[in-house]
C-alpha cells in the first residue's frame, strides 16, 4: 500500500499533440481527486498548462517511421538516458507511459526493474504488426491502457493486465454534428459540395500526401466544377508547405486553408480525403464519409509488409473488423485512384448512410468516460481513493 500522505507524485511522457491531449485529460481527471498531485516528464502545450512540468520540449519525440526515427537515435537515447536518472532518484509512484512505445517501453522496463510501477496508456499496434514485442511489453508494464475493445481482447487472450478505458474523443464528441454550424464558424458558404483534406498533422506526412492530395482535388474538380475544398493544417510550416504546392498548380483550385480547426473542417465536409491515423478516428466519431490514404518511405514500408499481421490500416475498418472506408496504400495513392473513391462518396448517399449508422454504433462502443477511468486507475495502482462510479 502507497504512502497516501504525501502528495501524489507522477511521472509521465508523450511523444505528440495526441498523446499530450490525452495526457492533459488525464492530469485534469487526477488532479479533480487530488489536487495537490505532482506531474512532471515530457508534455506538450497541453500537459504543460494542465500542470505538468516537461523535462524535455516534446516536439524532440515526435518522429514518424523506422528511418527518421534512426536519424535521431543518439539524441532520443540520452534523453531516456537522463529520464531514467530522474525518475531513479526522485522515484514517483506510478509512471505513465502514453503512447511513444519505442521510447516509453524501454523506459518503463528499467524503472520497472527499479521499482515503480508503470502503466502504458494506448497500445503499440503489436496486434498488426512486430507481434515478437509482446514479451518486452509485458515485462515493463504493469498494466495497459486501450483506446479499442479489439486491443483489449488481444492482450486479455495472452493473460497481460490490461483496462479498455474508450477514448477520450468519443466522449467528447456529440453523436450528431451540425455540419452549417462547423461552415459557419470556418466562414465557408453553407451551401454546395464541400470535400476536407487532411494531409497529416506530421511534416514527413504532409510532405508525402501533400501534392497527390491537391492532384486528386484537381481530377475531382475538373468533373464536378461545383466542388469546393477545405484543409485544415496543423502548423505553419505544414501551411507554408502546402500553399507551396498549390501555387505549382496551373489551375485555380477552389481550397480555403485554416490554422488548425480539423474537427470543423471535416464537420463541414461531405466527404474527407485523409492520411491515415488519429484523423481517421475523429471522422469516423464525427460520422463523416471518408477515403483514407497511407504512404511511409520504402525502408518503412517494406517492413511493415514483411511484419504485418492485420488485414487493415485504418481505424474505421479495424474497429468495424471489415472494409467500411477505402484504403490506398503507397504506390495506391495516385490523383485518379484518390479522385475515384471520393466521387464515389459523394455520389453514393446511401453508401455514405450505411458508413455513417456504422460509425454511430461504433462510437457508443468507445464512449466510456475515458480520463475518468484513466485517473481510478493510476488511484487503484498507487493506493489512493478512486472515483465513485458515473
Amino acid at each position: 500500500m502507497s504512502d497516501t500522505t504525501h502528495p501524489l507524485h507522477v511521472g509521465i511522457v508523450a511523444g505528440e499533440i495526441s498523446g499530450d491531449t490525452l495526457g492533459a485529460g488525464v492530469i485534469h481527471a487526477i488532479r479533480e481527486q487530488i489536487p495537490n498531485a505532482v506531474f512532471e516528464g515530457i508534455g506538450g502545450l497541453r500537459m504543460s498548462e494542465a500542470g505538468c512540468f516537461s523535462l524535455y520540449p516534446m516536439d524532440r519525440l515526435s518522429v514518424l517511421g523506422i528511418t527518421e526515427t534512426l536519424n535521431r537515435l543518439p539524441e532520443l537515447l540520452s534523453m531516456r538516458r537522463e529520464l531514467y536518472r530522474h525518475f531513479t532518484m526522485t522515484p514517483p509512484d506510478i509512471f505513465i507511459g502514453i503512447d511513444a512505445p519505442d521510447f516509453n517501453l524501454a523506459l518503463e522496463f528499467r524503472l520497472k526493474r527499479a521499482g515503480v510501477r508503470t502503466l502504458h496508456y494506448v497500445s503499440p499496434s503489436v496486434w498488426a504488426w512486430r507481434q515478437y514485442r509482446i514479451g518486452k511489453i509485458a515485462r515493463s508494464m504493469d498494466c495497459m491502457l486501450t483506446l479499442f475493445p479489439f486491443e483489449e481482447q488481444f492482450y486479455r487472450e495472452r493473460q497481460l493486465p490490461v483496462r479498455c478505458v474508450g477514448h477520450p474523443l468519443a466522449d467528447r464528441i456529440a453523436d450528431e454534428v451540425n455540419p452549417l454550424e462547423a461552415r459557419e464558424y470556418l466562414g465557408l458558404e453553407p451551401h454546395g459540395s464541400l470535400v476536407a483534406l487532411l494531409p497529416g498533422s506530421r511534416n514527413h506526412e504532409v510532405k508525402r500526401l501533400a501534392w497527390p492530395f491537391i492532384q486528386a482535388a484537381a481530377w475531382c474538380h475538373e468533373r464536378r466544377p461545383d466542388l469546393k475544398f477545405v484543409v485544415p493544417l496543423v502548423n505553419d510550416h505544414c501551411r507554408r508547405l502546402f500553399e507551396g504546392l498549390l501555387h505549382r498548380m496551373q489551375e485555380r483550385l477552389p481550397v480555403t486553408l485554416v490554422n488548425g480547426r480539423s474537427l470543423e473542417a471535416m464537420a463541414a465536409a461531405d466527404a474527407v480525403l485523409l492520411a491515415s491515423g488519429t484523423a481517421a478516428l475523429e471522422c469516423m466519431l464525427l460520422k463523416r464519409p471518408m477515403v483514407v490514404a497511407y504512404r511511409l518511405s520504402p525502408l518503412s514500408y517494406l517492413l511493415v509488409k514483411l511484419l504485418g499481421k492485420t488485414e487493415y490500416y485504418s481505424l474505421p475498418n479495424l474497429l468495424a473488423g471489415k472494409p467500411v472506408v477505402s484504403e490506398l496504400i503507397q504506390h495506391e495513392v495516385t490523383p485518379a485512384r484518390l479522385g475515384q473513391e471520393i466521387m464515389k462518396l459523394l455520389e453514393n448517399p446511401q453508401r455514405s448512410g450505411e458508413m455513417q449508422a456504422l460509425f454511430l454504433r461504433i462510437h457508443n462502443e468507445l464512449r466510456r468516460g475515458a480520463n475518468r477511468l484513466v485517473a481510478n486507475t493510476v488511484l487503484e495502482m498507487t493506493g489512493r481513493n478512486v472515483y465513485s462510479p458515473a
